[in-house]
């Protein structure tokens, strides 16, 4: 499918983001910075693949495709086609990287654990004990771990059906939290945490978002798309410290492109002045 797609300028390497829908992807703007910053002469595009689509997407691509991203819905599906996963991700079962070697062997990697951890650091969140996750998905998932590498022991996941976010209690004991899994009718009974993360689309949260503004020290909006969420608004309005989406997409990009490239460092700042530009334009 992809094999016959020209290269970029020179003959450089070729990453993409995949996902369904992907059209609003800021993906594309930060990587592509990143290789002007580094001088690389690399393509990166958005690609819009369906889970049942991405076995033969992967098996179109040629030797010169170097990395991907993956999005929703593919970061589950994406790991039995994997050669590689890493432990965290294979924990987790959410893989959002995927890197090829120069034998096109498949290495899958989660970068939203690290680009969580990065995003909170950076604004002065570094400490902890519990966590009120709201949505029981792939995101989620990485919230848990981000949160207990930041020293939580106690994580309530608020999920729309507690029946399909199930999966998220088999991690409590390797991530060594107690995790309460309740619906969203119980948002009015929590009690407050240290950190409320949002990972459900903006259109899902119009009607429980001042519920869960309401429950944290800090928020964390995980959506950019659109770059102002329902609980973002909220969050403000209740004078309640926010953290909005673009600095998870930009922490984990980061990771992507250290891992795809080979480099040390992303020039992060480059990265994030080309995200806010393409963010004030939309």
């Amino acid at each position: 499918m992809t094999a016959g797609l020209p290269l970029g300028r020179g003959g450089g390497r070729r990453c993409a983001v995949l996902g369904s829908p992907i059209a609003h992807s800021l993906s594309p703007v930060l990587h592509q910075a990143a290789y002007r910053e580094l001088g690389l002469d690399w393509d990166y595009r958005a690609f819009d693949v369906s889970a049942q689509a991405l076995p033969g997407f992967l098996a179109g691509l040629s030797d010169e495709w170097r990395g991907l991203s993956l999005t929703m819905p593919l970061k589950r599906a994406v790991i039995d086609l994997c050669d590689r996963v890493e432990s965290r991700g294979r924990l987790l079962g959410s893989i959002n990287t995927v890197v090829f070697d120069e034998r096109g062997r498949r290495s899958g990697h989660n970068t939203d654990v690290p680009g969580f951890i990065q995003a909170l650091t950076a604004r002065g969140v570094r400490d902890l004990d519990t966590a009120i996750i709201i949505g029981g998905g792939a995101t989620a998932a990485s919230a848990m771990a981000a949160a207990a590498e930041l020293g939580a022991h106690r994580v309530t996941v608020v999920a729309r059906s507690v029946e399909r976010a199930s999966h998220l209690t088999g991690l409590a004991e390797p991530l060594r939290l107690a995790v309460q899994l309740v619906d969203f009718e119980a948002l009015d009974a929590l009690p407050a945490a240290d950190l409320v993360v949002s990972t459900i689309p903006a259109a899902g949260q119009s009607g429980i978002a001042m519920h869960v503004a309401r429950l944290g020290a800090c928020v964390f909006e995980v959506s950019y798309h659109p770059e102002t969420t329902p609980v973002l608004v909220a969050a403000r309005e209740a004078g309640v410290p926010a953290i909005p989406g673009f600095d998870l997409l930009l922490q984990q990009a980061a990771r992507q492109v250290e891992l795809m490239v080979g480099v040390a460092a992303a020039p992060v700042e480059a990265m994030r002045a080309a995200g806010l530009l393409a963010l004030s334009q939309r």
